[in-house]
This record gives structure tokens, C-alpha cells and sequence, in this order.
């Protein structure tokens, strides 16, 4: 059961280092709303690190125009490419950085994990999450966007949202050893 909060902004990241899709959900009560989605397209700087900045530089504008009050990213998930891996972590760390810049508590996802709250299948297509998002959002066609990162943004705050009713389990425990090894006060001796 989702807990109803009075209101809330969600920033919602999907990083990339060609094109970095967001979607910005405000929360009123237990209803989510689309402010806006879109992207930051990184293709004319050659530069990787002219593309980080870009990141940073887009992340604290969006940030400063719609204050969200959370940041949900998606994790960089195992690629083959080790160099294309370590250029996407970059880019997932500046946006990161831009957040914290601001005092923007940040949870990351995995992609898996974003297409089972939106679709239900962990294996769903970048077509069938904005599917999904514009059906339960009610976003119309024209706000659609031909860019599929911006609804994978999306997608990421819209699961952050799932998630905040859900309680949280303190402690994991392996097995009955682990247990005890982790709550020596529950012991009598």
C-alpha cells in the first residue's frame, strides 16, 4: 500500500552518454502526475568530458526549475564493452553528483527491477514501458516523446514512487548463525 504523502517531486534518470533521458513525477496524496519528460542529447560534443559537463551542467537546471525533492537513477547494468560500461558509470555519477550538489537523497534501480514495477516482466521492451507509462499516467500522444529514454526516466521515478510505500526490511539474514551473530541481545546465556 503506497503511503500517501502530501507532496512530493521525483526526479527520475535514465543515464546514458548519446542520450540521457528524464521524466519528473509530482506526487500529490497517492496520485502521481507528469510535470515533464525529456532528453538531454549529448551527440554533437565529441568530447567525453565536454558530455559530463553537459550532464552536470542540464541535471542542475532541470533540478533548479522543478526543485524535485528525490532522485531515482538507473544502475548501469554489466555490458560486454568494459570502456562503454566505465563512460556510462561516468555519466550516471555526474548526474549523481549534480543531486547531492543539492542535497537530493538519490536510490538507484536496476533496469530490471524498473521494468517489473512498470510492466511486470523484467525482460520488457523499451516500447512496452512507455506503453505502460502512458496508459496508467494518461499521458496523450503528443507528449510523447521519440526518444524512449525520456520515458525510461520516467520509468525510474514512477518505480521510486512504487517503492515508497513499501516498508523496507532492516536487517538480511542468511541463515540462523547470521542471525544470531547480528542480534547478540536476543540471546540468553
Amino acid at each position: 500500500m503506497i503511503q500517501p504523502v502530501k507532496e512530493k517531486i521525483i526526479l527520475g534518470i535514465d543515464p546514458g552518454t548519446t542520450i540521457m533521458g528524464y521524466g519528473l513525477l509530482k506526487i500529490t496524496g497517492t496520485r502521481p502526475e507528469v510535470m515533464t519528460m525529456g532528453v538531454i542529447d549529448l551527440r554533437k560534443y565529441g568530447d567525453h568530458y565536454l558530455k559530463l559537463r553537459r550532464i552536470f551542467e542540464r541535471v542542475i537546471g532541470i533540478i533548479e526549475a522543478y526543485l524535485p525533492d528525490e532522485l531515482a537513477i538507473e544502475a548501469p547494468f554489466f555490458g560486454k564493452n568494459v570502456q562503454s560500461m566505465l563512460k556510462l558509470g561516468r555519466a550516471q555519477g555526474v548526474a549523481m553528483a549534480a543531486a547531492l550538489s543539492r542535497d537530493i537523497p538519490i536510490t538507484e534501480y536496476a533496469p530490471l527491477k524498473i521494468k517489473m514495477a512498470i510492466t511486470g516482466n523484467g525482460q520488457a521492451s523499451k516500447e512496452q514501458v512507455a506503453g505502460m507509462l502512458k496508459r496508467m499516467l494518461h499521458i496523450p500522444d503528443s507528449e510523447m516523446l521519440p526518444f524512449m529514454d525520456a520515458t525510461d526516466g520516467l520509468a525510474a521515478a514512477y518505480c521510486h514512487y512504487l517503492q515508497m510505500g513499501k516498508p523496507t526490511v532492516a536487517k538480511e539474514y542468511s541463515d540462523w548463525k547470521d542471525y544470531i551473530n547480528k542480534n547478540p541481545d536476543k540471546i540468553k546465556r
